[in-house]
Protein backbone atom coordinates (compact mmCIF):
# COMPACT_ATOMS: atom_id res chain seq x y z
CA UNK A 1 0.00 0.00 0.00
CA UNK A 2 2.80 2.40 0.82
CA UNK A 3 4.39 1.64 -2.58
CA UNK A 4 1.17 2.42 -4.46
CA UNK A 5 0.70 5.62 -2.45
CA UNK A 6 4.21 6.79 -3.43
CA UNK A 7 3.59 6.11 -7.11
CA UNK A 8 0.35 8.08 -6.96
CA UNK A 9 2.28 11.10 -5.69
CA UNK A 10 5.16 10.75 -8.20
CA UNK A 11 3.05 10.34 -11.35
CA UNK A 12 1.44 13.85 -11.33
CA UNK A 13 4.91 15.41 -10.93
CA UNK A 14 6.25 13.53 -13.95
CA UNK A 15 3.21 14.53 -16.02
CA UNK A 16 3.63 18.18 -15.02
CA UNK A 17 7.28 18.11 -16.12
CA UNK A 18 6.33 16.57 -19.46
CA UNK A 19 3.70 19.25 -20.05
CA UNK A 20 6.23 21.99 -19.27
CA UNK A 21 8.73 20.57 -21.76
CA UNK A 22 6.05 20.31 -24.45
CA UNK A 23 4.90 23.87 -23.84
CA UNK A 24 8.43 25.22 -24.25
CA UNK A 25 8.90 23.43 -27.58
CA UNK A 26 12.08 21.80 -26.24
CA UNK A 27 13.52 18.77 -27.95
CA UNK A 28 14.60 16.00 -25.56
CA UNK A 29 18.18 16.49 -24.41
CA UNK A 30 19.36 13.11 -25.72
CA UNK A 31 18.45 14.27 -29.25
CA UNK A 32 20.50 17.46 -28.88
CA UNK A 33 23.76 16.31 -27.39
CA UNK A 34 26.19 19.25 -27.34
CA UNK A 35 29.02 17.14 -28.77
CA UNK A 36 26.98 15.97 -31.76
CA UNK A 37 28.39 18.63 -34.06
CA UNK A 38 26.37 21.24 -35.94
CA UNK A 39 23.06 20.10 -37.39
CA UNK A 40 21.54 23.25 -38.79
CA UNK A 41 17.76 23.45 -39.17
CA UNK A 42 15.99 24.36 -42.42
CA UNK A 43 16.11 28.19 -42.73
CA UNK A 44 12.51 28.13 -43.97
CA UNK A 45 11.44 27.13 -40.44
CA UNK A 46 13.02 30.23 -38.92
CA UNK A 47 10.91 32.92 -37.31
CA UNK A 48 13.27 35.38 -39.06
CA UNK A 49 14.24 33.83 -42.41
CA UNK A 50 15.33 37.28 -43.61
CA UNK A 51 18.01 37.33 -40.90
CA UNK A 52 18.62 39.70 -38.00
CA UNK A 53 21.24 42.44 -38.04
CA UNK A 54 23.13 41.87 -34.79
CA UNK A 55 25.83 44.14 -33.45
CA UNK A 56 29.12 42.62 -34.63
CA UNK A 57 30.79 43.79 -31.43
CA UNK A 58 28.31 41.65 -29.48
CA UNK A 59 29.26 38.61 -31.57
CA UNK A 60 32.93 39.23 -30.84
CA UNK A 61 32.17 38.99 -27.11
CA UNK A 62 30.92 35.39 -27.34
CA UNK A 63 33.04 32.80 -25.54
CA UNK A 64 32.63 29.30 -24.08
CA UNK A 65 31.09 29.22 -20.62
CA UNK A 66 28.57 32.01 -21.14
CA UNK A 67 25.10 31.57 -19.69
CA UNK A 68 21.88 31.68 -21.67
CA UNK A 69 20.95 34.94 -19.98
CA UNK A 70 24.21 36.52 -21.16
CA UNK A 71 23.74 35.22 -24.69
CA UNK A 72 20.11 36.36 -24.80
CA UNK A 73 21.24 39.83 -23.78
CA UNK A 74 23.74 39.97 -26.66
CA UNK A 75 21.82 38.18 -29.44
CA UNK A 76 18.17 38.13 -28.48
CA UNK A 77 15.89 35.11 -28.68
CA UNK A 78 16.75 32.17 -30.98
CA UNK A 79 15.17 32.29 -34.44
CA UNK A 80 13.65 28.83 -34.44
CA UNK A 81 10.78 27.37 -32.38
CA UNK A 82 13.07 25.19 -30.31
CA UNK A 83 12.54 26.67 -26.89
CA UNK A 84 14.88 28.75 -24.79
CA UNK A 85 15.58 27.26 -21.37
CA UNK A 86 15.44 23.48 -21.58
CA UNK A 87 17.29 22.98 -24.88
CA UNK A 88 20.92 22.33 -25.74
CA UNK A 89 21.05 24.30 -29.01
CA UNK A 90 20.09 27.78 -30.10
CA UNK A 91 19.94 28.63 -33.79
CA UNK A 92 19.95 32.02 -35.47
CA UNK A 93 19.99 33.50 -38.95
CA UNK A 94 22.24 36.55 -38.92
CA UNK A 95 22.51 39.23 -41.58
CA UNK A 96 25.59 41.30 -42.41
CA UNK A 97 25.70 44.39 -44.57
CA UNK A 98 28.32 44.38 -47.35
CA UNK A 99 30.24 47.48 -48.39
CA UNK A 100 28.37 47.59 -51.72
CA UNK A 101 24.99 47.57 -49.94
CA UNK A 102 24.27 43.86 -50.36
CA UNK A 103 23.39 41.51 -47.50
CA UNK A 104 25.08 38.26 -46.46
CA UNK A 105 22.98 35.77 -44.47
CA UNK A 106 24.61 33.20 -42.19
CA UNK A 107 23.26 30.48 -39.93
CA UNK A 108 24.69 30.50 -36.44
CA UNK A 109 24.38 27.80 -33.79
CA UNK A 110 25.25 27.76 -30.10
CA UNK A 111 25.59 24.42 -28.32
CA UNK A 112 25.29 24.09 -24.55
CA UNK A 113 26.66 21.56 -22.10
CA UNK A 114 24.67 19.75 -19.44
CA UNK A 115 24.93 22.79 -17.17
CA UNK A 116 23.36 25.01 -19.86
CA UNK A 117 26.59 26.89 -20.45
CA UNK A 118 27.78 27.71 -23.98
CA UNK A 119 30.15 25.00 -25.13
CA UNK A 120 30.67 25.59 -28.87
CA UNK A 121 29.71 28.01 -31.65
CA UNK A 122 29.19 27.04 -35.32
CA UNK A 123 28.65 28.91 -38.58
CA UNK A 124 27.09 27.94 -41.88
CA UNK A 125 28.81 28.57 -44.16
CA UNK A 126 32.02 28.31 -42.15
CA UNK A 127 33.46 31.38 -43.88
CA UNK A 128 30.88 33.55 -42.09
CA UNK A 129 33.03 33.59 -38.96
CA UNK A 130 35.55 35.68 -40.90
CA UNK A 131 33.01 38.51 -40.82
CA UNK A 132 33.87 38.95 -37.14
CA UNK A 133 37.51 39.70 -37.83
CA UNK A 134 38.29 43.21 -36.63
CA UNK A 135 39.00 45.69 -39.40
CA UNK A 136 42.62 46.08 -40.37
CA UNK A 137 44.23 48.97 -38.54
CA UNK A 138 44.99 52.01 -40.67
CA UNK A 139 48.56 52.17 -41.89
CA UNK A 140 50.90 53.88 -39.51
CA UNK A 141 51.70 57.40 -40.61
CA UNK A 142 55.15 57.84 -41.99
CA UNK A 143 57.47 59.20 -39.32
CA UNK A 144 57.99 62.91 -39.35
CA UNK A 145 61.45 63.86 -38.21
CA UNK A 146 63.16 67.21 -37.93
CA UNK A 147 65.49 67.99 -40.78
CA UNK A 148 69.05 68.73 -39.87
CA UNK A 149 69.58 72.46 -39.54
CA UNK A 150 71.67 73.64 -42.48
CA UNK A 151 73.66 76.85 -42.49
CA UNK A 152 74.85 78.19 -45.82
CA UNK A 153 77.41 80.94 -46.09
CA UNK A 154 75.78 83.91 -47.75
CA UNK A 155 79.14 84.79 -49.29
CA UNK A 156 78.89 81.51 -51.20
CA UNK A 157 75.24 82.20 -52.06
CA UNK A 158 75.26 85.92 -52.91
CA UNK A 159 77.69 88.59 -53.87
CA UNK A 160 78.65 90.91 -51.03
CA UNK A 161 75.79 93.30 -50.25
CA UNK A 162 73.56 91.46 -52.78
CA UNK A 163 70.35 89.41 -52.61
CA UNK A 164 70.79 87.76 -56.03
CA UNK A 165 71.75 84.10 -55.95
CA UNK A 166 75.08 83.33 -57.59
CA UNK A 167 75.57 80.22 -59.81
CA UNK A 168 77.47 78.69 -56.90
CA UNK A 169 74.59 79.50 -54.58
CA UNK A 170 72.08 77.79 -56.88
CA UNK A 171 74.34 74.74 -57.13
CA UNK A 172 74.57 74.57 -53.32
CA UNK A 173 70.77 74.63 -53.03
CA UNK A 174 70.37 71.98 -55.74
CA UNK A 175 72.74 69.68 -53.88
CA UNK A 176 70.97 70.25 -50.57
CA UNK A 177 67.54 69.67 -52.09
CA UNK A 178 68.67 66.47 -53.81
CA UNK A 179 69.95 64.98 -50.54
CA UNK A 180 66.71 65.75 -48.71
CA UNK A 181 64.32 64.60 -51.43
CA UNK A 182 66.06 61.25 -51.90
CA UNK A 183 64.91 60.18 -48.45
CA UNK A 184 61.86 62.27 -47.66
CA UNK A 185 59.11 64.68 -48.62
CA UNK A 186 59.65 68.15 -47.23
CA UNK A 187 56.85 69.03 -44.83
CA UNK A 188 57.88 72.53 -43.91
CA UNK A 189 61.02 74.62 -43.96
CA UNK A 190 62.01 77.87 -42.29
CA UNK A 191 64.49 80.02 -44.19
CA UNK A 192 66.23 82.69 -42.14
CA UNK A 193 68.62 85.25 -43.58
CA UNK A 194 71.32 87.08 -41.64
CA UNK A 195 73.83 89.85 -42.34
CA UNK A 196 76.91 91.14 -40.59
CA UNK A 197 76.85 94.35 -38.55
CA UNK A 198 78.22 96.55 -41.30
CA UNK A 199 75.50 99.00 -42.37
CA UNK A 200 72.40 100.33 -40.68
CA UNK A 201 70.06 98.06 -38.76
CA UNK A 202 67.16 98.88 -41.09
CA UNK A 203 69.19 98.21 -44.21
CA UNK A 204 70.58 94.92 -42.91
CA UNK A 205 67.13 93.72 -41.85
CA UNK A 206 65.76 94.34 -45.36
CA UNK A 207 68.80 92.71 -47.00
CA UNK A 208 68.50 89.58 -44.85
CA UNK A 209 64.78 89.33 -45.71
CA UNK A 210 65.46 89.61 -49.45
CA UNK A 211 68.12 86.92 -49.27
CA UNK A 212 65.74 84.53 -47.47
CA UNK A 213 63.08 85.25 -50.12
CA UNK A 214 65.58 84.54 -52.94
CA UNK A 215 66.29 81.11 -51.43
CA UNK A 216 62.55 80.43 -51.05
CA UNK A 217 61.82 81.41 -54.66
CA UNK A 218 64.61 79.20 -55.97
CA UNK A 219 63.47 76.18 -53.95
CA UNK A 220 59.90 76.75 -55.18
CA UNK A 221 61.19 76.69 -58.77
CA UNK A 222 62.65 73.26 -57.96
CA UNK A 223 59.35 71.78 -56.76
CA UNK A 224 59.13 72.67 -53.07
CA UNK A 225 55.61 73.85 -52.28
CA UNK A 226 55.63 77.57 -51.48
CA UNK A 227 53.09 76.94 -48.72
CA UNK A 228 55.64 74.68 -47.01
CA UNK A 229 58.18 77.48 -46.67
CA UNK A 230 58.39 80.46 -44.36
CA UNK A 231 60.98 83.21 -44.61
CA UNK A 232 62.42 85.50 -42.01
CA UNK A 233 65.07 88.20 -42.08
CA UNK A 234 67.00 88.71 -38.86
CA UNK A 235 69.52 91.32 -39.95
CA UNK A 236 72.70 91.23 -37.83
CA UNK A 237 71.00 89.34 -34.95
CA UNK A 238 72.57 86.26 -33.35
CA UNK A 239 76.13 86.81 -34.61
CA UNK A 240 78.34 83.74 -34.82
CA UNK A 241 81.61 85.65 -34.42
CA UNK A 242 82.69 88.97 -32.98
CA UNK A 243 85.32 91.00 -34.83
CA UNK A 244 87.22 94.15 -33.89
CA UNK A 245 89.30 94.67 -37.04
CA UNK A 246 89.73 98.33 -37.98
CA UNK A 247 90.47 97.86 -41.67
CA UNK A 248 87.28 97.36 -43.70
CA UNK A 249 88.56 94.49 -45.83
CA UNK A 250 89.82 92.61 -42.77
CA UNK A 251 86.54 93.29 -40.93
CA UNK A 252 84.45 92.04 -43.86
CA UNK A 253 86.51 88.85 -44.03
CA UNK A 254 86.29 88.30 -40.27
CA UNK A 255 82.53 88.78 -40.19
CA UNK A 256 81.88 86.30 -43.04
CA UNK A 257 80.38 83.58 -40.73
CA UNK A 258 77.68 86.03 -39.63
CA UNK A 259 76.52 86.50 -43.24
CA UNK A 260 74.54 83.31 -43.58
CA UNK A 261 71.24 81.67 -44.49
CA UNK A 262 69.82 78.99 -42.18
CA UNK A 263 67.34 76.33 -43.30
CA UNK A 264 65.43 74.30 -40.70
CA UNK A 265 62.35 72.16 -41.09
CA UNK A 266 60.69 68.76 -40.95
CA UNK A 267 60.45 66.00 -43.51
CA UNK A 268 58.20 62.95 -43.96
CA UNK A 269 60.06 59.74 -44.76
CA UNK A 270 59.32 58.15 -48.13
CA UNK A 271 57.48 54.82 -48.01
Amino acid sequence: MRKNFGMKRLLPALLAAAVAVAASGATPVHAQAADAGPDFPDPARSTMPEGAFVNVENLRKLAPGMTKHQLYDLLGAPHFSEGVFGVRRWNYILAFRETDGGVIKCQFQIQFDSHHLAQAYYWKPEACKNLLAPPAPPPSPAPVAPMMAVTLSSDAMFGFDSATLTPEGRANLDQLLSRVQEASHIQDILITGYTDRIGSERYNLALSQRRAESVRDYLASRGVAPSAMQVSGRGDADPVVQCNDRKRDALIACLAPNRRVELKGTAKARM
